[in-house]
């Protein structure tokens, strides 16, 4: 491997609020693939983390659920702050002095499968910035209570013992610890975290926008007003896309941190040509949730089946709008033609069967499901939001304004009657998928991180 490929000598760990399989969508295979990305350049035994209070066995049932999907190599590189506390409590009463409770707050306590209580932490019910709040987190032993101060001191002495026992490890007290860090809440957490031998990084992994998701001068709010005033802090800011960068840069300055660097897929083997292919068939696959406005799509159906009496629109993904998707479709008339067949993991059977990939969604932060579909040979029409299509689909596809239903089904239609223009799009789709893959990402990342590792902290 060269320089543009591999990591500089550090410790590498990614870490999120949660990473769970089946609860956290492409979020939750998105992190892992960074994991592997790591390794492949290089990082020694890279670690995922989070520091949700899930039970000890539903951890223990999603690190095995990555195991098994091939998503991480061993079930030891997949840790949880809650479950380490339960299982030795040490590295946090170490990092703690003597204290107590801070008065007027609600606590829970965290017991040991002893049910000999752990840890205490304080509560804030319907307070969007809990975890930047500054009362005390208190860690029990026989020999007295200490202290450490809010959620900030609690993940920050988590990590810096996983630093040290890193560094004692390869017998360097000045080895480097880079941190990943894949949740905005987390980020905050550790803006203030000012050891010259951490690098913190931070990915995005959606569109910053308000509804409609559609101005680039709209104020934003919530976590992403929070956020955002601390780029500067961050040693590496990675951006799934161009434009985003790009709008972020324009609006609130790029600090000379900023990188593109895009979440990855495999690219598999070659997709079947068009004869096994039912020309008819149109798929869709993501969430029923309402960033991804599948109505959308089940509303444009109609004048679909009016040009294309026997098309079909294949409708892949579980979610919360599950109900009131199928009572549209019943509405509508057209159950006939347009299935809720809920989640899959015949991904690349489905694809390989269909003749066109549609995504009606309102906004994204890369979809990586567009790149998915190209990668099986499928020509994708996409609404044109931020962010991700537009960069994704790469002339392997039509786009149409974000939310218009008659240009959303022109185009499904068109491409249903066109053959030949659905062959020629079909042959750009492999070109356009491949700029994905973990081969072409991987000098992206190694080139973000080492311009982090390379430069001094920002915090320090």
């Amino acid at each position: 491997m060269t320089s543009e490929t591999t990591l500089p000598p550090a410790d590498y760990v990614v870490i999120g609020s949660r990473v769970a399989l089946g609860l956290d969508g492409g979020f939750a295979v998105a992190v892992p693939a960074r994991l592997r990305l790591l390794e492949a350049a290089g990082a020694p035994e890279p670690l995922m983390l989070s520091v949700d209070g899930q039970s000890v066995g539903a951890h223990a049932a999603q690190r095995q659920a990555f195991v098994d999907g091939g998503h991480v190599p061993s079930a030891s590189r997949v840790r949880n702050l809650f479950d380490e506390l339960s299982a030795d409590a040490t590295w946090l009463l170490e990092a703690g002095e003597p204290g107590a409770a801070t008065p007027g707050v609600t606590y829970r306590t965290v017991t040991d499968a002893a049910a000999r209580p752990i840890v205490s932490l304080p509560v804030f019910e319907n307070d969007p910035e809990w975890h930047l709040r500054n009362a005390n987190v208190v860690v029990h032993a026989p020999e007295g209570d200490r202290v450490v101060q809010g959620f900030r001191g609690l993940y920050v002495a988590w990590l810096e013992a996983i630093a040290a026992a890193r560094r004692d490890a390869a017998g360097d007290p000045e080895r480097l610890f880079v941190v990943v860090c894949e949740s905005r809440q987390l980020g905050e957490a550790l803006v203030g975290w000012a050891d010259p031998r951490v690098r913190v990084v931070h990915t995005v992994h959606n569109s910053h926008l308000p509804a409609p998701y559609d101005d680039p001068a709209a104020p934003v709010s919530g976590l992403w007003a929070r956020w955002l005033p601390t780029l500067d802090a961050y040693d590496a800011v990675l951006w799934p896309t161009a434009a985003q960068r790009d709008e972020i840069a324009a609006r609130f300055g790029d600090p000379g941190t900023f990188h593109v660097v895009p979440n990855t897929i495999a690219l598999g083997s070659e997709p079947p040509g068009a004869a096994s292919r039912d020309p008819r068939r149109v798929v869709m696959l993501n969430r029923l949730a309402p960033q991804k406005r599948v109505d959308l799509a089940v509303r444009a159906w109609p004048a679909v089946l009016a040009a294309v009496t026997d098309a079909r629109l294949d409708i892949y993904g579980d979610g919360p709008l599950r109900n009131e998707l199928q009572g549209l479709i019943d509405e509508l008339g057209v159950a006939a033609s347009v299935t809720l067949h809920g989640a899959t993991a015949d991904r690349d059977a489905i694809f390989d069967r269909a003749a066109l990939f549609v995504t009606s969604t309102a906004f994204e932060g890369q979809g990586l499901s567009i790149a998915e579909a190209l990668a099986r040979g499928l020509p994708v029409v996409s609404t044109d939001a931020r962010y991700g299509p537009r960069e994704a689909v790469d002339g392997a596809g039509v786009l149409v304004p974000p939310g218009d239903v008659d240009a959303l089904a022109a185009a499904v239609i068109d491409l249903l009657q066109d053959d030949v223009r659905r062959a020629e799009l079909s042959s750009r789709a492999r070109a356009a998928a491949a700029t994905f893959t973990p081969e072409a990402v991987q000098p992206l990342l190694v080139g973000a991180l080492r311009s982090a590792v390379e430069s001094p902290s920002r915090r320090a």
